[in-house]
């Protein structure tokens, strides 16, 4: 199983993250860490590392996770090509 799924309960963001996140996803939810995992732990999701970062790519959105805190750096909608 991926590192990242294994360690969803580590899921934290900061304040700034949050209002980040919710901007970039024209998300208005009362817990934007509940829905990034419920998103990340969707089974349609494709979940791949670069460098220190996961990313998660679950429907019309990338999550963006540090690999060792597991902060949710940042998240936006997929553009398209």
């Amino acid at each position: 199983m991926n590192e990242l799924l294994l360690n969803l309960h580590k899921l934290h963001i900061t304040a700034l993250g949050e209002f980040r996140l919710q901007r970039n996803l024209l998300q208005e939810t009362e817990n934007i860490v509940e829905w990034c995992k419920a998103k990340i732990n969707s089974s349609n999701t494709v979940i791949t590392r670069n460098g220190k970062n996961w990313y998660a790519e679950a429907d019309d959105c990338i999550i963006t996770v540090n690999a060792t805190s597991f902060t949710i750096i940042t998240a936006h909608k997929k553009k398209d090509l």
